[in-house]
């Protein structure tokens, strides 16, 4: 989503850290550069100009002009305003009795029924035993779609055909206190834009079942129109809290940089993809890092142990050191990279050097290449994959077949992983030092 911001910038701070003393004048020059990125970038122009003036006042001051590297000193203010106009990070209101109860509102499109099931996802990894309320019977098969992804989920939901979504949220929390849950999440009813009715619904839900807290899922791909719909719900409903969902788009980002300057609301959560697992818990460090180009190195362990069984991880590690790594442990390493997401965005993740170089790769291509190899490893047999000498010409070509590649890519594959078993062996034979060899 920060793509071309994320470019502007580092092209200001290239040329920033090139001079050795930083006069005003080099400065002021920076700071319309930074203005124009962030304009382009859709950011509200009253949180670009308060941000630039307070970056211009500590970058003119003794706090530069008496750094070893001014340029750097420069780099370190802007990523400390920035995390400082993406606001302080929140959670939710867990508190009090159980079940504590949160509703989900915002307009049609913006993935409230998808982020229903993230968060319940997402609560019900931290032990929370969650109930979803089906409380949006307008929309042509909201209901049916809810269940659905509760069934992926393994979560209960609650609904009532021909109950009135104030009376439906009511019964629910009886069924929730009774039934020992702790969370109650209700899917509200959205509409193509804000109008009365709306609110009156939600007004009576809220006054129904008195929620911990109100969040509000806004689609960050609509631009400063979030930041006119987070308003509108502000006004009239207590917004506790926002969701921003599809900030895996392309588009140019500026609603999750203004949003919490203009509205006074906190996010809490970031939806970073379509999967039921792409919600993350929002934290401004590590987004101003993402958008200063300097990656989210933390975001990208956490979905690395969350995606990697380290039991299983440090069995495989053993058996490649020793060479009696297969291809079905190929096959289930491979599984596990791609539990943590598309690879644009692990891409996007990487730090400093490595995330110039991972620009170079094409996501996309890369993204190609993975699904090639899952397909061809899925049309092995459990007997080849164990013992990858059986692959004669007849089974290679039915593999092949199977996973709609050719037999030369089927070939590749296996010898990556000779040359990986060959590599090992070596690691282990001779400590590291006959590891040139295998590159001559």
């Amino acid at each position: 989503m920060f793509e071309n911001l994320t470019e502007r910038l580092n092209k200001v701070f290239a040329g920033l850290t090139r001079r050795g003393k930083l006069s005003a004048e080099d400065v002021d020059a920076a700071m319309r550069e930074v203005r124009i990125a962030l304009l382009e970038a859709d950011v509200h122009y009253s949180v670009v100009r308060s941000f630039v003036a307070n970056i211009r006042e500590r970058a003119v001051g003794a706090e530069v002009s008496e750094a070893l590297n001014p340029g750097q000193m420069v780099i370190k203010i802007v990523n400390e305003e920035l995390i400082k106009t993406l606001g302080e990070p929140e959670r939710l209101n867990l508190t009090g009795e159980k079940p504590r109860v949160v509703m989900l509102v915002g307009l049609q499109g913006s993935g409230k029924t998808t982020h229903t099931a993230k968060l319940a996802k997402f609560l019900r990894a931290q032990g929370e035993r969650i109930l979803l309320v089906a409380a949006d019977p307008y929309r042509p098969a909201a209901v049916k779609q809810l269940q659905t992804l509760a069934q992926r989920i393994d979560v209960e939901v609650f609904y009532k055909e021909g109950v009135k979504p104030p009376e439906l949220s009511r019964q629910a929390l009886q069924y929730a206190q009774k039934g020992g849950f702790s969370v109650m999440l209700i899917d509200t009813a959205g509409r193509s834009q804000l109008d009365q009715a709306l609110m009156d619904e939600l007004q009576a839900i809220q006054k129904n079942v008195h929620p911990n807290d109100i969040l509000l899922v806004v689609d960050s791909m609509i631009g400063q129109e979030a930041l006119h719909v987070a308003e509108g719900f502000r006004d009239t409903v207590n917004i506790t809290g926002l969701i921003l969902s599809k900030m895996d788009g392309d588009s140019r980002g500026g609603a999750a940089i203004s949003i919490r300057s203009v509205t006074g609301v906190p996010i809490k959560f970031l939806g970073t993809g379509e999967g039921i697992d792409a919600l993350e818990a929002y934290d401004p460090s590590r987004l101003a890092s993402r958008i200063l180009g300097m990656g989210d190195i933390i975001g990208l362990i956490e979905r690395a142990e969350a995606a990697f069984d380290e039991k299983k991880s440090v069995q495989q590690a053993s058996r490649m050191m020793s060479g009696r790594f297969t291809l079905e442990d190929f096959a289930d390493q491979l599984r596990q990279v791609r539990k943590m997401g598309p690879m644009r965005q692990i891409l996007e993740m990487l730090p400093g050097n490595l995330g110039k170089v991972a620009k170079q790769v094409d996501p996309n291509e890369a993204e190609r290449n993975l699904k090639m190899t899952e397909a061809i490893l899925s049309s092995m047999t459990s007997k080849e994959r164990l013992n990858p000498d059986i692959l004669n010409a007849s089974r290679k070509r039915r593999i092949a077949a199977g996973s709609g590649t050719e037999v030369s890519e089927v070939n590749k594959l296996l010898k990556q992983y000779r040359d990986t078993q060959k590599m090992m062996k070596t690691l282990q034979k001779t400590g590291g030092k006959g590891l040139s060899n295998l590159f001559r």
